[in-house]
């Protein structure tokens, strides 16, 4: 059976699912290929692992693609302090609130299904989408406006045009031939799932070690995740401790606003790698999120990017559409490219500055950085463009992620 749409978008989490539902209701068909759908939640299921902290820039798509109000019935916290320091908490912490800067909140932390499912469950409300789910993919044959997708049960789903959002080993950029610049860090990251004695918490913070940053993000009630960055050895020791020994060693090298943890509900680990596409698009074919770019997590960015990229997809082939363009072609393309290709370097090099700077264990690069964090943290147009970026305000937006007024 063979089966042809407009737009087909290889993966269903959250920047593929979010290009789809910017396109609901447009008069492009559109297929979401996925491989599993989430497990539906259930407000007794411990927190999930895997968490984002979601910019008010993140938001502002979510909530004009129609499914903020399904991501708040289900679970979010919003956080509205942010605190940052290396030496001591006390003596040298830098803080920042939104109510600097006439907001309610710097963004939310939300599990990554939450908000996979209210996506899931919008596109299907779209006329002009279909969800194939599960959709094992057995091959991929790129060709400008005729791609084809031959899935496990040898359907054939052709693609005019064929959106990459199947994560960093995207086997639609493999199959378009698109290579990528990438490297690993010097660094692993390990996440904890935790009660805390304290009750709900509304801010984000992370202290520099010499070993690397150690993180916290608060979730709703008493819960919370914490990241601990270290070297890949060190963090495959920690995993393999049992949960006793672990929390020990968590307790011991957390600092003390971290308070009582009362209980580990779970623990994983991933590498740090950084990777970018070397094009962004070709006749036919687009990338978007993990499958264009893959960044450090030490600002918590890399998901907000990635739905940037949803969004400004999305836009570029809704005005095509609109004017009667090929969404095919490469000079329609080539503005989704302009638009984030060189915010997303930026970003990224933002990152390896600071994964550069804050690894350094120099005496005096130890003293700017800290005097760096202090005049962020005091000075007034310093401190807002620290908030700024935080929030995913900062550098050129897509219409959808753009605020309708100052606090949200």
């Amino acid at each position: 059976m063979k089966t042809r749409y407009d737009v087909v978008i290889v993966g269903g989490g959250m920047v593929g699912a979010t290009i789809a539902c910017a396109l609901g209701g447009s008069n492009l068909s559109v297929a979401v290929l996925e491989n599993h759908y989430p497990a539906e939640f259930d407000s007794e299921q411990p927190h999930d692992l895997r968490v984002s902290a979601i910019s008010v820039a993140s938001q502002n798509i979510l909530q004009k693609v129609g499914v903020w109000e399904g991501i708040l019935s289900r679970r979010s916290c919003p956080y509205r302090r942010m605190k940052v320091w290396e030496a001591s908490e006390e003596k040298a912490a830098t803080e920042f609130v939104s109510d600097h800067i006439g907001c309610d909140y710097l963004g939310h932390i939300v599990e990554n299904r939450i908000i996979q499912l209210a996506l899931l469950e919008r596109l299907q409300q779209f006329d002009n989408i279909d969800l194939i789910c599960p959709a094992g993919i057995q091959e991929i044959d790129y060709s400008p406006g005729s791609s084809i997708i031959r899935l496990d049960n040898d359907r054939e789903i052709i693609a005019r045009l064929l959106v990459a959002a199947d994560g960093g080993e995207s086997k639609v950029r493999s199959a378009a031939g698109i290579g990528v610049n990438k490297w690993d860090y010097e660094q692993s990251a390990l996440v904890a799932s935790v009660t805390t004695h304290y009750p709900q918490q509304d801010i984000t913070w992370q202290q520099f070690t010499p070993t690397g940053p150690l993180a916290f993000l608060p979730l709703s009630g008493n819960h919370a995740s914490l990241v601990w960055y270290n070297t890949p050895d060190e963090i495959k020791r920690l995993m393999a401790l049992p949960d006793d020994r672990f929390m020990a060693e968590l307790t011991s090298v957390f600092p003390d606003c971290l308070g009582n943890i009362d209980q580990l509900l779970g623990r994983g680990a991933f590498p740090l790698r950084r990777q970018h596409a070397q094009q962004y698009v070709l006749e036919g074919v687009a990338l978007a999120g993990d499958a264009a770019h893959m960044i450090h997590p030490l600002a918590g960015q890399g998901v907000n990017i990635g739905l940037l990229d949803a969004a400004a997809l999305a836009e570029t082939l809704l005005v095509a559409a609109k004017t009667g363009e090929d969404i095919t072609e490469l000079e329609v393309l080539n503005d989704y490219e302009k638009q984030r290709r060189q915010h997303n370097l930026i970003m990224m090099q933002t990152m390896d500055l600071f994964y550069r700077v804050f690894s350094n264990q120099s005496g005096p690069l130890k003293l700017l950085r800290n005097l760096g964090l202090g005049i962020a943290g005091k000075v007034s147009p310093a401190r807002n463009k620290v908030m700024r970026f935080a929030m995913g305000l900062e550098g050129p937006l897509p219409a959808l992620a753009r605020s309708e007024n100052t606090r949200s």
